[in-house]
């Protein structure tokens, strides 16, 4: 199997300028440029995010129907499962709801989704 690496050209003056203003290292500041986040305003925002600043979780699908069977059984003190999977983002995301869960009364398992 033949893979091809593919690298960005930085603007290495954009990079620096950014590192030395916001007080960031040089790699957070070419993964901001890579990410094209570039303007001062959404530079503060990554750096700095507030509950306002996320996206509407209403707006995924069923969002509704999954919240409303939680609060359903929270009142029934019923037992939950949660299903991930283990890559960076499934294990933060499982241990995320996992916390939340608890700290709200549900006894939670995880259980990895292979």
């Amino acid at each position: 199997m033949n893979k091809k690496w593919e690298t960005y050209n930085l603007n290495e003056n954009l990079v620096n300028e950014i590192a030395e203003k916001f007080n960031i290292s040089k790699i957070l500041a070419s993964v901001l440029v890579n990410r094209k986040i570039v303007d001062d305003e959404s530079i503060k925002i990554f750096l700095n995010p507030t509950r306002n600043d996320f996206h509407d979780p209403y707006l995924m699908p069923d969002m509704e129907k999954a919240v409303n069977r939680i609060l359903q059984a929270m009142e029934a003190q019923e037992k939950v499962l949660i299903y991930g999977d283990y890559d960076v983002d499934g294990i933060t995301s499982t241990m995320v709801l996992k916390t939340f869960l608890n700290e709200n009364g549900l006894e939670c398992r995880v259980q990895d989704s292979k």
